[in-house]
């Protein structure tokens, strides 16, 4: 019998009905057994086990299990290799299914060059964008991401207090806000330790949030407020959206066929995720995500419009918040709309976060607001697991 820790994050499951990203164990014996923290979650027949696409790590579904949407995500080569040695049929029916899937794609790619052709890229991007492989802009994600970071010069903040809150209060506004049939959205907040006072989302998942936009939140929900909203373009695809409008014909048709390694597609996209601005219909959009996911938190949506307010009297020049997320009185009056309860509609529910969990929060790059010493490595990862946020 051989077991995978889950804290070396060798394996991600995702259940079918919430988009929780679950670090797991799993236990290769008779059967394949996926543990979370010692308590099992599933256990596969390895019959019954298919490989859900073909792109990048390796990813599992099962024919017998009570959910169809949910997966396994194994990312070390030597475990995977030996989960798909156990697995007989693995590849069954995936044969015409890659062909249709690889055929698919190439008639979507013709389609968009004639839009293209015909019409010019910013009117082709909002028809482009669901064409592409979720896998190509996961890989555009991670190319964009360190050239993101090389031109911030920021370096992640990583105490763990600080890491454990944030995980709680992003895992919440995930549960709270992707449908639970949304088994493809990633998410991934990471804090900057930068005085730029701004949030961005990039294509495939990864958010910043810049340490001066958290120092500027007041309330655990000012900063949820924001982290929803960015997670609301991420759900939409907003980032594609927008690296698809700034980007040439050229790197459109490259993206279309998977080709986003030329440097000149890496700075393109990178450009367009720190210089360019979200339309209003993504702003509408993103702030609609934001209420809802706060509105069933039983938190007031108002608070983010209030930091949005805050951030317009205190903040200028390049770089900002309001540079790439528009503000204007329609839009602060929709925020404050949507915080004012409906009938019946709670908004004194439990607190994100405990003062001492904000406190951490507030800390995470080190400042005066981070309480105690770093957490050890396993108490952190109990932490970011944690189902439910807890109240003050």
């Amino acid at each position: 019998m051989t077991e995978a820790s889950g804290t070396d994050a060798r394996a991600i499951f995702f259940d079918g009905r919430s988009a929780r990203r679950r670090q797991v164990a799993i236990i290769i014996g008779p059967v394949l057994e996926i543990v979370e923290e010692g308590t099992p979650l599933a256990r596969w027949a390895w019959d019954d086990i298919r490989r859900a696409d073909g792109h990048g790590r390796l990813r599992l579904k099962t024919l017998a299990g009570s959910n169809p949407l949910a997966r396994l995500e194994i990312a070390d080569p030597g475990l995977a290799r030996a989960v798909e040695t156990r697995c007989p049929a693995l590849d069954h029916g995936q044969g015409r299914g890659r062909t249709r899937q690889v055929l698919g794609w190439s008639v979507a790619a013709c389609v968009s060059i004639v839009l293209l052709a015909l019409y010019g890229i910013p009117f082709a991007a909002d028809r482009i964008t669901p064409l592409v492989p979720r896998s190509v802009e996961a890989r555009l994600g991670d190319a964009t991401d360190r050239q993101v970071r090389a031109l911030l010069g920021g370096e992640a903040c990583t105490r763990p207090q600080g890491q454990a809150a944030l995980g709680q209060m992003v895992q919440a506004l995930i549960d709270a806000g992707l449908p639970p049939e949304d088994d493809e959205t990633v998410v991934d907040v990471v804090v900057l330790s930068s005085d730029v006072v701004n949030a961005i989302a990039l294509p495939g998942g990864r958010i910043y949030v810049f340490d001066g936009l958290l120092q500027k939140a007041e309330t655990p929900d000012e900063l949820a407020g924001v982290i929803a909203h960015e997670i609301g373009h991420v759900h939409h695809r907003d980032g594609l959206r927008m690296v698809i409008r700034a980007g040439s014909t050229s790197f459109v048709i490259g993206l279309l066929f998977g080709d986003v390694a030329g440097g000149a597609a890496i700075v393109t996209a990178a450009d367009a995720v720190l210089n360019a601005a979200y339309s209003r219909d993504a702003e509408t959009a993103a702030d609609d995500f934001s209420a809802a996911a706060m509105t069933r938190l039983g938190r007031s949506p108002a608070a983010f419009g209030d930091l949005l307010v805050r951030v317009t009297g205190e903040t200028e020049g390049h770089g900002t918040l309001l540079d790439s997320h528009p503000f204007g009185a329609d839009r602060l009056a929709r925020l404050t709309a949507a915080g004012t309860a409906a009938p019946g509609t709670a908004t004194d529910g439990p607190a994100l976060l405990s003062e001492a969990d904000w406190q951490a929060l507030k800390g995470i790059c080190g400042g005066s607001s981070a309480s105690g010493p770093p957490a050890s490595g396993p108490e952190r990862q109990r932490l970011k697991n944690s189902d439910k946020p807890s109240g003050s």
